[in-house]
């Protein structure tokens, strides 16, 4: 057999070899892809295994964030892992932007040779990047989500058959991402469903309570009525006044009982709809129109002036200039409003004071200008430090017993996605001020 007919045979068996190790591979992945339904430890198995598959020595998944308009670094294998995890970059920044507004993979052999390439990232973090391969992420629609980049292979550049297997498994990552994304969607459904069977009991639970106060004021009025008839107030006989002690007390007390009974059963279905419409919320998009944010703040104010009032707390809207109409979600913005106000009145005792303002700066443009204003001030405990670091995050704490954080994380999220800003101004024991600021207009 000839020198040139063994070479041959020998290059069929390393490429033989190479493709059963990608199938393996590519195998490797799939079972991981469809067993793991938390997305971390999901983007972790598929780049350990597409950067074991073709020698590389670091790795990492950008993923677009539609609501910061960014590319972020969520995964990161290799040495710069701690310093490059929550990175941001513009779409349109380096070669990661460049495939991600493209969709189409790209080599680089030299990133040194690349005019995209951006070398602040690999400044910032010590690494040096000298051959690397970026590969599309899309959703099932086609709609791009982010990239994968695998960088420095070991030995030499990446060749045709990495690509080849990169782009296969840089599909099958982006499908897992978009179906972890969409059970994630189908659970937060089943919650809203589960919710609104609660708020549906509620009040049907509620219901008789209410009928049975308002039967017995109408007994209890229709009674006094026929005392007041039968025993005429000046009449002063023995037995007409120790009709009057037995029944004063009751007199005096039953009205006000019942006002608290029918109050405690409107705030208890008012606030389960609104926990409802919140969490339908979380999961439905916005749906931006003109709202009148005053309007808003009213309707917000009176369901809590109750609950103000029952802890001896001052509660008062306070509207400064002319109010222009704001460009928002009236559901998502009044859930946040709600929930800021309802945290303010939790954070005072009595004779404390909510104060909330609303105003406007229609001159100038977003950020500087052209805004609506919604400032909460209450003079409450004030916001602890550690506290105070977390708040309108995923990490948000409650520092109510049994509180979960909850409010604040969906003030937040509503904030963003009005692509709007909230300030803090606290001070333990003096009180808190928090801002939100809103742009007038809307650019699709």
């Amino acid at each position: 057999m000839s020198d040139s007919c063994e070479e041959r045979i020998a290059q069929l068996e390393h490429s033989l070899k190479r493709r059963e190790d990608q199938i393996d591979a590519i195998h490797r992945i799939s079972t991981a892809l469809g067993s793991i339904v938390r997305q971390d430890h999901l983007i972790e198995e598929a780049l350990l295994v597409s950067m074991e598959l073709v020698g590389a020595c670091a790795g990492s998944i950008i993923l677009y964030d539609a609501d910061k308009e960014k590319l972020v670094f969520t995964h990161v294998v290799g040495s710069t892992a701690d310093d490059l995890v929550g990175m941001e970059l513009d779409p349109d920044q380096g070669i990661a932007g460049s495939v991600f507004a493209s969709g189409q993979l790209r080599v680089s052999d030299d990133v040194t040779d690349e005019a995209e390439h951006n070398k602040e990232v690999g400044e910032k973090v010590d690494f040096q990047t000298k051959n690397m391969v970026t590969v599309p992420l899309k959703s099932v629609e086609g709609a791009p989500t982010g990239v994968m980049q695998v960088l420095n292979k070991a030995g030499g550049n990446f060749d045709e058959g990495d690509t080849d297997v990169l782009a296969i498994l840089g599909g099958q990552i982006a499908n897992a991402i978009e179906a972890s994304r969409l059970h994630e969607q189908a659970r937060l459904a089943e919650v809203v469903q589960f919710v609104g069977h609660i708020s549906h009991d509620v009040k049907n639970m509620v219901t008789p309570v209410q009928t049975g106060a308002e039967t017995l004021q109408f007994m209890m009025d229709d009674m006094y009525a026929q005392l007041d008839e039968a025993y005429p107030a000046d009449d002063e006989g023995p037995e007409v006044k120790q009709v009057r002690e037995l029944t004063s007390e009751v007199r005096d007390f039953y009205p006000e009982m019942i006002d608290i009974i029918m109050d405690g059963s409107t705030n208890v279905q008012a606030r389960t709809k609104e926990i409802s419409d919140c969490i339908k919320g979380m999961v439905s998009k916005p749906h931006f129109e003109p709202v009148d944010v005053r309007d808003l703040v009213d309707r917000a104010v009176k369901p809590l002036m109750l609950v103000a009032g029952d802890t001896g707390v001052a509660l008062s809207h306070a509207p400064k200039g002319e109010m222009p109409l704001v460009v928002a979600d009236d559901k998502q913005l009044y859930n946040a409003v709600y929930n800021l106000i309802n945290n303010a009145i939790q954070a005072c005792g009595e004779g404390n004071s909510v104060t909330v303002y609303t105003s406007a700066i229609p001159e100038g443009e977003w950020p500087e200008g052209g805004m609506a204003l919604i400032e909460v001030a209450d003079t409450g405990s004030g916001i602890p430090e550690d506290v105070l670091d977390k708040l309108f995050t995923d990490d948000a704490v409650s520092t109510k017993p049994g509180g979960t954080g909850l409010g604040t994380r969906i003030i937040g999220d509503v904030v963003k996605a009005h692509r709007g800003t909230i300030t803090v101004d606290s001070e333990v024991g003096v009180g808190t001020t928090m801002t939100i600021r809103l742009p007038l207009t809307r650019d699709e």
